[in-house]
């Protein structure tokens, strides 16, 4: 049997097609790939069709191409979007949780979440002074420069798709710099009472790792409708927490452009903290709140009423945009310019809303000129990019240079041949002089201090320090709210 063969069997089984359907299912993949069929057992049946594709001359072999070819075979195995929602709904009427295990093990089935991409990540965990601190070296998709993503946030050209978040993305079939999407789908619910959508993420970072999305092209902005949209998703999907990046550049997420949150099915380090000061609100009787142990300034509320939960938080994020304490650089404003926002993330404990209010200042001054609640210059070796939601709750999402250059370090550490880059060398002395560095303990010393400068990362982004200057001024701010 032949790969256009096994191909049209494989769509048939799937579903989306019928028996009587099998020429013209053949025939699209012919128009795909063309007439000329070899087989070539070294390769899965879809690779072998790409490979046909380039042999017969279909497209070229570039990454682009292939990509665009990928998601075109697996459109045939996938249901229109109307089909798919209308299963997804079916599956819901059961359990929001029997209605997201279909459609994220259907993602994975029909390729748009990279599972082989995913696996290519390096994941590890190490216990530092706030508890364990996740690391992931993202191998599977390039990140974003901080400052590409502040000039995308202000871009006005007209363009189709609007962004890769717009739900014109569907089916969409791709272009050189732009994703392949003829096999993404998006479940269509109600959030506030306005149209968005919920699909997972092509990349994941964590489990069932999913973006919910305006069905409007508008810029993220944080404030009293983002907590009742939080609670909204929440009890459409009580078992995953949800959250939005920051609404400015250098403290916000990677796609300012459009309204968003993220959210999926995993416990982050920050959810795990346990609170170092509590706080009272005597006309939110129904909430409890404190502040956070954690190296960013958290304010967390927790309440079943949430009526409340939504005026204090509300309350909160007024004042803190108003604020300003030049004691610590904390300076609401400059001109007409804001500089404070918060990172809202929300999750459940049965009945009980629990809302992280995650403080963000994107000020900067001449000693730092990139934030000065941002990486500085001592890690920016290690990380330099934007501190959204995810490391926000305690996830590294480091950059793949990192895999090459700390095998150097590596090999520095044990006195042996390396091309250590410059900007890791002091770093890695330091490390050197206070540790005694083995052969059989240096990717555990390597993944301790990575965790321990993904700690300082995360207190450079906290607007209140803990320390006692930081302290006072964590009570300073306290007092007036």
């Amino acid at each position: 049997m032949k790969a256009i063969e096994q191909f049209v069997n494989q769509v048939i089984e799937s579903g989306t097609y019928e028996e009587m359907d099998r020429f013209y299912v053949a025939n699209k993949i012919r128009g795909f790939v063309g007439d000329d069929d070899q087989l070539r057992n070294d390769q899965s049946v879809k690779d072998q069709l790409i490979a046909l594709a380039i042999s017969n001359q279909k497209i070229d072999d570039s990454v682009t191409a292939k990509e665009i070819l990928n998601d075109q075979l697996m459109d045939l195995v996938t249901p229109t979007p109307a089909a798919l929602n209308r299963q997804f709904q079916a599956k819901y009427a059961e359990s929001p949780q029997a209605a997201t295990n279909f459609f994220y093990e259907f993602c994975k089935a029909n390729d748009y979440i990279k599972v082989a991409a995913i696996k290519k990540n390096v994941e590890f965990s190490n216990e530092t002074k706030y508890g364990d601190l996740e690391i992931t070296i993202n191998l599977s998709k390039p990140e974003k420069d901080p400052k590409m993503i502040a000039a995308d946030s202000n871009s006005k050209d007209v363009k189709y798709p609007m962004c890769q978040l717009c739900m014109e993305n569907e089916g969409y079939l791709g272009r050189l710099g732009y994703p392949a999407r003829s096999n993404h789908r998006v479940i269509r619910i109600k959030v506030g009472d306005e149209e968005w959508g919920m699909q997972y993420s092509p990349y994941a970072y964590f489990n069932e790792h999913c973006i919910f999305l305006d069905s409007v092209h508008e810029p993220m902005k944080i404030n009293r409708q983002t907590i009742t949209n939080l609670i909204d998703i929440e009890n459409q999907f009580p078992e995953y927490f949800v959250g939005s990046n920051a609404d400015l550049p250098i403290v916000g997420g990677s796609m300012l452009a459009h309204e968003h949150y993220q959210g999926g099915k995993h416990i982050f380090p920050m959810m795990k903290a346990d609170l170092k000061q509590k706080l009272e609100f005597p006309k939110f009787d129904h909430v409890q709140a404190g502040i956070v142990n954690w190296p960013m300034s958290d304010i967390r509320l927790e309440s079943n009423d949430t009526d409340q939960l939504v005026d204090l938080a509300e309350q909160i994020m007024n004042n803190w945009k108003q604020y300003s304490d030049e004691t610590v650089s904390i300076k609401a404003y400059t001109g007409e310019t804001s500089h404070h926002t918060v990172t809202p993330i929300m999750h459940r404990d049965g009945d009980t809303f629990i809302l992280d209010l995650v403080l963000r200042d994107n000020g900067t001054s001449a000693e730092f000129p990139n934030g000065i609640f941002h990486p500085h210059d001592e890690v920016a070796h290690i990380k330099k990019e934007n501190i959204g939601l995810i490391e926000v709750m305690g996830r590294a999402i480091l950059p793949a240079r990192l895999l090459t250059e700390m095998q150097e370090v590596k090999r520095f550490w044990l006195n042996e041949d390396n091309q250590i880059e410059e900007m890791h060398l002091a770093w890695a002395k330091e490390v050197q002089a206070r540790q005694t560095i083995t052969a059989k303990n240096v990717d555990e010393i390597l993944h301790q201090e990575l965790a321990t400068v993904f700690a300082q990362v995360l207190e450079n982004a906290g607007v209140f320090k803990d320390d006692d200057q930081g302290k006072q001024a964590w009570n300073r701010f306290i007092d007036q709210l």
